[in-house]
């Protein structure tokens, strides 16, 4: 696990974040370090997922620090390359942001329970 992950998520939250991803595909989704930073700052993020192999960590370190502060659920995935996948764009990335999508719900109900670990 890198260093700037804070929490450890279940199998189980992890599938639920792939789920939200792919049902975000067709919505609005900003992907890359500099566009999901923008994001947080501006309030627009609904949920942010970062991929645990990115290298240099310095890169990303500032993501979840950042989500704590703007209180904005974070989540994480495997690879970039997955991640990049499930967001249906060409080539893989290290962080996406959701600001708009039609699992409103879903993202909701994990924010709760990634709040409840951060406990």
């Amino acid at each position: 696990m890198a260093e700037y992950i804070k929490i450890e998520l279940s199998k189980e939250l992890k599938d639920k974040t792939k789920t939200i991803i792919e049902k975000s595909a067709k919505g609005k989704i900003k992907a890359g370090l500099n566009e999901v930073t923008k994001a947080i700052e501006r309030g627009n993020a609904k949920l942010v997922v970062v991929a645990e192999d990115v290298s240099p960590i310095e890169l990303v370190m500032h993501i979840p620090i950042l989500c704590n502060e703007k209180n904005v659920a974070c989540s994480y995935i495997e690879t970039r390359k997955e991640l990049g996948e499930k967001a249906g764009l060409r080539m893989a990335t290290s962080a996406i942001a959701i600001i708009e999508s039609s699992a409103e719900n879903e993202i909701k109900d994990l924010a709760a329970k990634i709040k409840e670990l951060k406990k």
